[in-house]
């Protein structure tokens, strides 16, 4: 992982010289490998503070958001579901092309920091921190799908198993059944958003759930509001999540989030397919749910 940290600072600090770019994001490392962090570089000097090692889990995608209403041309380094946000972004309208120097890695998957980091306190259960991280055991894009430039070789996807065989357990119980399961993860939800923190595709500038005049929805933590909250959310994800899978990996409680992600993308791919979120960029294309055509199948209304 060094090399590719290196030719990372590297290649950034020629954008800056030749005038590229007025700001980078990546992540910062820490005093342990495990905590490493995203990062802002302003300057060529900033990029000492910069690397890239086995725990750069985190989705620099969402680190454009805090740029998006500045002029800085913008340059960042992406994995696969990294990339997969920037196309989110760009379909979104949040981000414009032109501001981006992308530069893609290709990911042989990603270690947890938060395992890492409940392993090495000593106050948790033990939990085997040394293989990849659960949501990169179900990868199907370790590649960069947008990008100027492109560091290491070409990865396998890393998906183990049925895709989609989380899911097919839920759909197979009955209705009685899955409601008593969601209520019951529902449940353990403290409402700390962190979820939506991680999210690209939470992408509002004021989401509804901070709203307070007019107050729309409850911030009670009880069950009618928790799932309120996750409903409203999943359906905003409909056609738009990009599976990268930090809205699980971020949850204190541990409330499988990606079991409803997948059913969506499931579902966006049978009735508006084929589909798959982010995986390409077109100027002017949008989600399989932000745009209308008459002809649009509605049977299952």
């Amino acid at each position: 992982m060094k090399a590719i940290s290196d030719k990372i600072k590297s290649i950034a600090a020629g954008l800056f010289d030749s005038g590229k770019i007025d700001v980078f994001i990546g992540w910062e490392g820490g005093p342990c490998d495990y905590a490493i962090r995203p990062y802002i570089a302003r300057s060529k000097a900033d990029l000492e503070r910069m690397a890239f090692n086995e725990y750069a889990i985190h989705n620099s995608s969402n680190y454009l958001l805090k740029l998006r209403d500045g002029h800085e041309k913008i340059g960042i380094v992406v994995k696969g579901c990294d990339s997969r946000g920037v196309v989110r972004l760009l379909e979104d309208n949040q981000i414009k092309r032109e501001r981006l120097y992308i530069i893609g890695v290709c990911c042989p998957g990603m270690k947890d920091p938060l395992l890492a980091i409940k392993a090495q306190s000593g106050l948790l259960p033990q939990r085997d921190c040394d293989n990849l991280a659960d949501k990169c055991l179900n990868c199907l894009v370790p590649n960069p799908v947008i990008f100027d430039e492109l560091i290491g070789e070409q990865q396998p996807p890393h998906m183990q198993g049925e895709r989609f065989a989380k899911v097919a357990a839920i759909e197979n119980m009955s209705v009685a059944e899955r409601f008593q399961f969601f209520e019951k993860e529902f449940s353990k939800c403290i409402r700390c958003y962190a979820c939506r923190q991680a999210c690209i595709a939470c992408d509002c500038r004021t989401c509804i759930y901070d709203e307070m005049r007019p107050q729309w929805v409850g911030r009670e933590n009880s069950n009618s509001d928790n799932m309120m909250y996750h409903l409203v959310k999943a359906l905003h994800m409909a056609g738009r999540c990009i599976e990268c899978g930090e809205c699980e990996r971020v949850c204190p409680v541990g409330i499988p989030l990606m079991l409803i992600n997948n059913k969506l993308a499931k579902d966006a791919d049978r009735f508006f397919g084929p589909y798959e979120a982010g995986l390409s960029y077109v100027e002017g294309q949008k989600p399989a749910l932000s745009v209308y055509r008459e002809n649009d199948p509605d049977d299952f209304i």
